[in-house]
């Protein structure tokens, strides 16, 4: 039996997306009653959640609403008998993301947040922090679904699956919604009308069927897709999109994810980013700076709405998804939606208990993947590699240990040398020392 009134908790609740998720509780409201939304931080973001939790305050008045915002700087007090919980968390804040891009870039090695040396030690800052998250839940909540959309989610959800028996964990990544968008676009149909079968883990999928209302189209859209110009690519906020060439996709016969422009552009994507540091800006700074911006705006007593400003983050339609997630799994609808499950057999090539990125039908009982069999073989080995890297990353953060962090770093197509690995892990181990108790860097 549903209940008729759900408590949702948001940890990291000061994040600049807030607003999108309030707004998506606020629309679904008639099917998604949200009695009490907590918003938890820690005492460093106090400032961001108060001015965060006082638009969330005035959205929710000016949508006449029984909805309550709560603020909370105790994670134990506000996870009580939540039904959902949500993690948009940042150890280390924005200052943690600019050091990650900026030392391996120093190198002459990418620094991206969700993918390589920086993404690896983003995972080792959250890591601790999800598995202690996961055993208040159990305690506290132990009924709740954690939906992670912090990166790199994949593997996060990788780390609560590997080191704990919490089953009601989902990884959350934008990119499946951003490339459905795309594709609707090219075909020219309704996003609603839209649905894929993907292969892979978060950041690293690749479309290997779509679907317009049921009918398979990817013939037509491979087609497409290999003859894209440049200005037609799916892009992301956070880097541009480069066209591939109608040969590689024509021989791949599956469609990358923006992401992957990372691994089949990699000189391409080093040499904007090296350019970009070189005139004293990289990525996280750009992002800062936006972030100033809407806080500022966040501060108007008069803005009761979530801003348009904050399409220009990267993870815009995180929180939507987030809120579509939820919707589905609290009326079983049944929809097809694309999350960072269990394996299970969905992939027949990787690990039962490895999370995997696939298409799942959301049901009152959770996602369920939609099997896809065996990884088409140009992708195999590519998918292997991540997933291998996934797994040294997930054990190097648990254990501390340096070794596996140079390993996993090794085995990342993102790092040239095996010198340039002991390097870079060297100086971010010293970086982020006080995010990394379990290293006992010294």
């Amino acid at each position: 039996m549903k209940k008729k009134s759900l408590k949702i908790v948001t940890i990291g609740g000061g994040s600049s997306y807030t607003p999108e998720l309030v707004e998506g509780f606020i629309n679904r409201y008639n099917s998604l009653p949200v009695s009490e939304l907590w918003l938890v931080d820690i005492e460093e973001g106090r400032e961001k959640l108060e001015i965060v939790g006082a638009l969330a305050q005035r959205m929710v008045q000016k949508a006449k609403l029984p909805m309550k915002i709560i603020l909370s700087y105790d994670r134990r007090e506000a996870l009580k008998d939540a039904d959902f919980v949500t993690t948009q968390m940042r150890v280390g804040r924005l200052q943690a993301r600019i050091l990650d891009e900026r030392i391996p870039l120093q190198h002459g090695m990418i620094g991206q947040e969700t993918n390589g040396a920086g993404g690896m030690f983003k995972a080792f800052r959250t890591i601790p922090v999800i598995l202690d998250i996961v055993k208040d839940m159990q305690e506290l909540c132990p009924d709740a679904w954690l939906i992670n959309f912090t990166n790199p989610a994949g593997i996060i959800t990788e780390a609560i699956f590997r080191y704990t028996n919490f089953e009601k964990a989902i990884g959350l990544c934008n990119v499946p919604v951003n490339m459905v968008s795309g594709f609707a676009s090219m075909l020219n149909v309704k996003e609603e009308d839209v649905t894929m079968e993907i292969q892979g883990v978060n950041h690293f999928i690749f479309a290997t069927n779509v679907f317009v209302n049921g009918k398979s189209c990817f013939d037509k859209l491979l087609h497409l897709y290999a003859h894209l110009k440049e200005e037609d690519t799916i892009q992301m906020k956070n880097f541009v999109s480069l066209p591939y060439s109608p040969s590689f996709i024509k021989g791949l016969q599956a469609i990358p994810c923006p992401y992957h422009n990372y691994y089949f552009f990699t000189k391409e994507q080093l040499e904007e980013e090296l350019q970009q540091l070189n005139t004293g800006t990289v990525r996280g700074e750009v992002v800062s700076e936006t972030e100033k911006e809407l806080f500022a705006l966040y501060s108007k007593k008069e803005l009761d709405k979530k801003p348009e400003q904050l399409a220009k983050r990267g993870g815009a339609k995180y929180s939507d998804a987030a809120c579509n997630l939820i919707h589905s799994i609290y009326n079983n609808t049944g929809d097809i939606q694309y999350v960072d499950v269990r394996n299970n057999g969905a992939i027949l090539d990787l690990p039962t208990e490895s999370a995997v990125e696939v298409a799942c039908r959301i049901t009152s009982a959770g996602p369920q993947p939609i099997v896809t069999g065996n990884l088409k073989l140009p992708i195999i080995g590519y998918i292997h590699m991540i997933k291998t890297f996934e797994r040294l990353v997930v054990e190097a953060a648990v254990e501390g240990s340096r070794e596996k962090a140079v390993a996993a770093l090794n085995l990342n197509p993102l790092c040239p040398s095996d010198t340039l690995a002991n390097i870079v892990v060297n100086e971010l181990l010293k970086a982020h020392k006080q995010y990394l108790p379990q290293f006992n860097v010294k």
